[in-house]
């Protein structure tokens, strides 16, 4: 749920990125903060496990239309996506406002990303929500390599019908083809539904 700060005028909102281990949710947070006004942006905060890390950093986007007279602050984190970190992850989505699922395209991380998918609804569901009372959207990350699986197959494994918004993302490219459109997509849906909540 979204944290509005009447004293400094700004609404906090908190998005998570999951998704299976080594998907890409990293490499997304650390080119969207490479790309980020030193000026409106929190430090990178890296909290290292045996397998994976999770990062956290904030940021005032420049460009981003909120609640009238007030700016819009976003705080972003990764989940570590080895299953045996299910208690980190629930931890980590409790009151989250928006979830953006990063999804490995390799064929050989087809089972992963469906596992990592029921993963979340369970983790969404200890909160008494689910994928459709979120704003949600997905990426299909790694479009770059060789071994992706087609689109159309990614999304009949995690987006059957084209329910929620997708994108499809080059996160590890010096220019991160998707990585904007997913974050502003999302950041759209939250922002609408906070507008509809002020009425």
């Amino acid at each position: 749920m979204s944290f509005i700060n009447y004293k400094k005028r700004e609404i906090i909102l908190k998005i998570v990125y999951y998704g299976p281990g080594l998907s890409g949710k990293t490499t997304n947070i650390k080119f969207i903060y490479s790309k980020t006004n030193p000026d409106a942006r929190g430090k990178l905060v890296n909290l290292e496990t045996q397998q994976e890390r999770t990062l956290f950093f904030d940021f005032l986007p420049l460009s981003l239309a909120g609640l009238p007279g007030f700016e819009t602050r976003l705080h972003l984190y990764s989940v570590p996506g080895q299953l045996f970190y299910s208690a980190s992850r629930k931890l980590i989505m409790k009151n989250a406002d928006g979830v953006v699922f990063v999804a490995d395209s390799q064929r050989a991380r087809k089972d992963a990303n469906i596992t990592s998918m029921e993963d979340l609804e369970e983790n969404l569901e200890h909160y008494g929500v689910s994928k459709d009372e979120i704003p949600f959207v997905i990426q299909y990350n790694k479009r770059d390599l060789d071994s992706k699986m087609p689109v159309e197959e990614l999304r009949e494994d995690l987006n059957p019908g084209g329910k929620y918004p997708d994108f499809k993302a080059q996160a590890i490219h010096p220019e991160g083809p998707g990585v904007f459109d997913t974050l502003k997509a999302l950041v759209k849906q939250i922002i609408k539904e906070l507008k509809a909540s002020q009425k």
